[in-house]
């Protein structure tokens, strides 16, 4: 009963995100994201700090480092229902893949006002992983 059916609903095609909260001040912003089976982002890292909670499912964050002019695997975790884990730019780097066979919700608050941007997403790194 936390959330509506309409913010947990996935995307056929991709990972998708609901934004539910943002005070009048901007301080934060509370988003919900989903990924239905099989469904991951890209690699990236973040404009600002973030505390994400998995709500429902598992997620598995794969964490890289920035070495030249590729990327390289810097550890994996694997998040179920209830666990929650923090980023900090700079140096947050990942991608979150639901590899399970149900459906994954998680909560995260982003330190920004995601209301005109709409992501938290710094930037994609479509280079090679070595």
């Amino acid at each position: 009963g936390l959330l509506t059916p309409e913010q947990e609903a996935g995307d056929p095609d991709r990972f998708r995100t609901h934004l539910l909260h943002v005070p009048d001040d901007g301080a934060y912003s509370l988003v919900a994201a989903v990924w239905r089976p099989g469904q991951r982002t890209p690699i990236h890292d973040h404009i600002a700090w973030c505390v994400v909670g998995v709500h429902r499912g598992v997620e598995h964050e794969i964490r890289y480092r920035l070495v030249d002019d590729h990327l390289v695997e810097d550890g994996h975790t694997v998040g179920a229902h209830g666990s929650v884990t923090v980023l900090t730019p700079p140096g947050d780097i990942h991608a979150v893949v639901n590899d399970s066979d149900v459906v994954a919700v998680s909560l995260h608050v982003y330190g920004a006002d995601l209301r005109e941007r709409r992501t938290s997403v710094r930037r994609c790194y479509p280079m090679p992983v070595r």
